[in-house]
């Protein structure tokens, strides 16, 4: 059979589904033994292992590889000698070697190894070899072609502990647990076996595809690092604190009274190009990148534009590496009493797709901090700086795999993204005081006001002309007629920084700062890089912790919960101070003062009806947390919402249930508010939305100016009317915000096994899974969290709703009210009669189902248009669930857009219609009666809102 059916587009066609039919047939035909092969389809190119079934059901999804004619990774012997246009060669023999995956491993980790074995004349190059790296390498070598025991062909020594060491990071086990296991197998194997005996013995075996690290010994009170000229010192020369502790005479190794990791970055950047995907996908911002309107990556920004500008010959090259910082504090003990902060510094590689650049395996720690540096965090970028400058100036020779050719690889970093406080660490601006803003600096419109700071003025960006410049009383008593702040360059703040003196760094060092630093605390040493002067954006506002803080202050206020409002009696009489606002002012019709509730705030009764409209919503499972259980309707307050809790209720829940509770006036510049944040933190920004929102942001706080008092105004709801900027110079904000930091830390908290040393543990925990994610890309998926299920079990004994694998997942932007749980939603692929796949097809749709229930064939071809797929789009009007006979039986909750694309078809009419997918929902409990509030939202916000037309009598 021909192959060309690899290129057909209708993946539902007969010559289609027959051909994977004839490839699933050729790989269990020459690999009888396998229970997991290489994926072909687009998604997995190859790089992921998956079961059998599953791979013919990612080639009906995705498609297979246009190109993978030739299937050499399943089997197929290849005659280098032979012509090029006979892609296929009968009978062949199955591969035969075990270890060809582990050989694969070692060729990425030694490029030597695959630069000068069957690829002559491919390198013109020499690669140097080092003496030692070329002994790791024979060692390696040896136990990948040691049988594990006498006779053994399916494990060699190294492959054995490759696959052990992949368990115990996936399944977080401790050294001692894997000290026992390991000794348990090897009692299991033959006498003769070669399984190492502990997990020590282990390490040293993978002692060559580990990246290592450096300890540098730092001073006590942070003024310095014991590094290159300081090395050999036993005293800090600026406070003559002692390097070492103070121990017994009889001690003979001296012990560190602080201890820094320093993880290198150019070996783990030259292991990139080790592998031939990953060194593709480095370059895919210049080869693969859709240049429009549209902006999905970082590369779209203006910022990366203006860098390629101003410097074409680091532009000239993709494959030089784009890098970004971040860093954050955590607590690696998570015991709120234990003050302990442990500071690391990760680096992004923003060369790779949107899909891969911000996931963990993909992410370089480069630095262990062992407690809160404050402004002497330069100290401990020392080491990384002059390794940026020298990538900057030298670059490394590097072996790209992709090419088979050496090149010179460079580095830059494009910013930086912290929170607030660690802003003001990176950036040398103290993010405190008159002068918080770090992008208005000495610029910014600020008072005291109810005994703090806050940020006025927003005035300034309207255009000159605006009536609101005019107005005073319902402001802050002053017409406005000042411009909006300038804009400061890199080369005007490092001529700015040269003229300052700053103290040496160190907790001994006074922190008084005369006036003409303004908020200046230290000359940020990436400085030192001899581009960073000349980037348009230096430093990232933290979107996610911008909107908590925000979210905190505005539902604080307008629910009056104490302690968290702004409308203080302090606040009060600040208004009666600046004269404004007689509305506002303190009651003093009795013998006291009394503070009467604000237009803006809710009623105790509305604020009832508020909460428990909250408490009733139900999200799909994956979509956000159980909002409902931080709600205390008795108490009129929330607590313990986490930052992606305020996300979702920012941008979801706050506009639709302040409707009818608070006045049109206020309730307007909040839904304006919410619609900034949702189109801001989009995956992909139009620049003409970004520049509406600039305009947006400054009509919603000047409109809150007149509505709250002066004490709201915190410096993140001033920070808000930068972010659209920066949005145009960076691009979308999910490669610039904290969320995936704080995932990570909260994995690097599960790694601490010794209490006593929690770095150390950090720190080797994160090397051996360098070691086995970098170069086992190839082998097998990255250990990221304990897998799910493969296999859909759909006649559990306990029935309820089956579980999903996660990539398989999907979630839905819709909200459920009155249901106990509602489901992950499930893609259904389109209905097919060929037998290759009718079985996966049959599986995935019993999902929608459980046992008990009769599946729902008569809504399979609902939704046929691929615009539907983001939506519940489930069934025609009218359509009626199956009966069932139990109430616990799933239920699928529909929804269907208002206005149907003339392709799509009613489910009872399926003849001569293109076969499509379907989105369901699954609810496990049919939904009591809704709040009011509840009948409200589904009868007219969530139709107007989002286009769906349906009523509670269709749910």
């Amino acid at each position: 059979m021909s192959r060309r059916w690899i290129q057909n587009p209708n993946r539902c066609a007969d010559e289609y589904l027959d051909g994977i039919e004839e490839f699933i047939e050729f790989a269990r035909r020459h690999n009888p033994s396998a229970t997991r092969i290489r994926c072909p389809c687009r998604r997995c190119n190859n790089t992921f292992w998956e079961t059998i079934e599953n791979v013919g059901f990612h080639l009906v999804r995705n498609g297979m590889i246009e190109t993978y004619s030739i299937w050499n990774l399943h089997g197929e012997q290849v005659d280098h000698a032979s012509s090029s246009n006979a892609p296929r060669v009968d009978n062949v023999e199955p591969i035969v070697d075990p270890n060809d995956q582990v050989m694969g491993i070692i060729q990425d980790a030694f490029p030597f190894a695959s630069t000068n074995i069957n690829q002559e004349g491919e390198d013109d190059v020499p690669t140097p070899i080092d003496s030692a790296e070329f002994e790791q390498y024979e060692k390696l070598l040896k136990n990948a072609n040691q049988e594990l025991y006498p006779g053994c062909k399916s494990f060699s020594v190294l492959i054995a502990i490759v696959e052990l060491m992949h368990g115990k990071i996936k399944y977080r086990m401790s050294n001692l647990c894997f000290d026992y296991f390991l000794g348990v197998f090897k009692r299991m194997l033959p006498t003769d076996n070669c399984l190492p005996k502990d997990h020590k013995h282990a390490q040293k075996v993978l002692h060559g595809l580990g990246l290592g690290y450096e300890k540098i010994h730092a001073c006590k009170n942070n003024c310095m690092l014991f590094y290159k000229e300081h090395e050999t010192l036993d005293t800090c020369p600026i406070c003559n604190e002692s390097r070492f502790k103070m121990t017994s005479q009889n001690r003979t190794t001296k012990i560190p009274q602080k201890v820094m990791r320093y993880l290198p970055l150019k070996p783990r950047l030259q292991r990139l190009y080790m592998l031939t995907h990953t060194a593709t996908d480095m370059r895919w911002h210049k080869e693969k990148r859709v240049d429009d309107d549209v902006m999905r990556h970082p590369a779209d920004g203006e910022a990366w534009k203006e860098f390629d500008r101003t410097f074409p010959e680091f532009a000239a090259d993709p494959r030089n590496v784009r890098l970004g910082l971040a860093t954050d504090g955590f607590n690696p003990y998570g015991i709120l009493n234990q003050h302990h902060s442990t500071w690391p510094i990760f680096a992004f590689l923003y060369n790779l797709p949107p899909w891969k650049c911000m996931k963990k395996e993909y992410m370089m720690m480069t630095v262990l901090i062992t407690e809160d540096p404050g402004r002497s965090i330069d100290v401990y970028l020392r080491p990384l700086v002059d390794e940026l400058k020298d990538l900057w100036t030298n670059g490394v020779r590097t072996f790209d795999k992709s090419t088979g050719r050496m090149f010179t690889l460079r580095a830059a970093v494009m910013w930086t993204v912290n929170d607030f406080p660690a802003y003001a660490m990176v950036s040398g601006w103290s993010t405190k005081g008159y002068m918080a803003c770090p992008v208005c600096k000495e610029d910014v419109t600020s008072g005291w006001h109810a005994g703090k700071v806050c940020y006025l003025g927003h005035r300034r960006w309207l255009p000159w002309d605006h009536e609101w410049r005019e107005k005073d009383k319902e402001f802050d008593g002053n017409t406005e007629r000042r411009l909006r702040p300038r804009e400061w360059s890199g080369d005007e703040i490092l001529e700015q920084l040269n003229r300052l003196d700053f103290a040496p760094f160190g907790k001994t060092v006074s922190r008084t700062r005369p006036s003409t630093h303004l908020n200046w605390t230290h000359k940020p040493m990436f400085f030192e890089l001899p581009y960073w002067s000349k980037l348009k954006l230096r430093h990232n506002l933290d979107v996610m912790h911008v909107e908590k803080n925000v979210f905190d202050t505005l539902v604080g206020t307008i629910l009056d919960i104490e302690g968290k409002t702004k409308d203080t009696i302090k606040a009060r009489l600040d208004l009666e101070r600046m004269g404004i606002r007689r509305g506002l002012w303190m009651n003093r019709d009795s013998d006291k003062a009394r503070r009467d509730l604000a237009f803006f705030s809710m009623k105790p009764n509305d604020k009832k009806e508020f909460l428990k409209f909250v408490s009733s919503v139900k999200f799909p499972d994956g979509y956000a947390s159980n909002i409902a259980r931080c709600v205390n309707v008795d108490g009129g307050k929330f607590t313990g919402l986490k930052s992606h809790d305020c996300h979702v209720f920012m941008q979801r829940l706050l506009p639709v249930g302040i409707r009818h509770l608070l006045p049109e006036d206020v309730v307007k510049p909040i839904i304006l508010l919410s619609r900034f944040f949702s189109q801001l933190t989009a995956k992909t920004l139009r620049r003409t939305d970004m520049f509406q929102l600039r305009h947006d942001i400054v009509q919603v706080l000047c409109k809150f100016e007149m509505i709250f008092p002066p004490a709201f105004f915190t410096s993140m709801m001033h920070v808000m009317v930068h972010l659209p900027e920066e949005a145009l110079l960076a691009g979308p904000v999910n490669y610039r915000w904290m969320y995936p930091i704080e995932r990570l830390l909260g994995e690097l908290k599960k790694s601490v096994r010794n209490r006593a040393k929690p770095e150390g543990s950090i720190v080797e925990a994160w090397v051996q899974y360098e070691s086995l994610t970098f170069s086992p890309l190839s082998l097998s998926p990255p250990p990221l969290l304990p897998p799910t299920p493969v296999e859909l079990d759909c006649a559990r004994d306990e029935g309820g709703t089956p579980e999903l694998p996660r990539r398989h997942r999907r979630a839905s932007r819709r909200v459920f009210f009155g249901f106990d749980r509602i489901s992950s939603a499930v893609i259904l692929p389109p209905p097919a009669t060929n037998s290759a796949t009718s079985d996966l097809i049959t599986r995935r749709r019993a999902v929608t189902t459980t046992q008990g229930s009769e599946p729902p064939t008569q809504l399979t071809a609902a939704a046929t248009a691929p615009a539907l797929m983001d939506h519940l789009a489930v069934g025609p009007a009218g359509s009626q669930a199956p009966a069932s006979s139990a109430s616990s039986v799933a239920q699928p909750v529909c929804a269907r857009r208002r206005h149907r694309p003339a392709n799509t078809t009613d489910a009872t009419s399926t003849s001569g219609s293109q076969p499509g997918r379907l989105l369901v929902l699954l609810a496990t409990s049919p939904p009591p009666s809704p709040s009011p509030l509840a009948s409200s939202f589904l009868g007219t916000s969530l139709r107007s809102l989002l286009g769906l037309d349906f009523t509670l009598a269709d749910l």
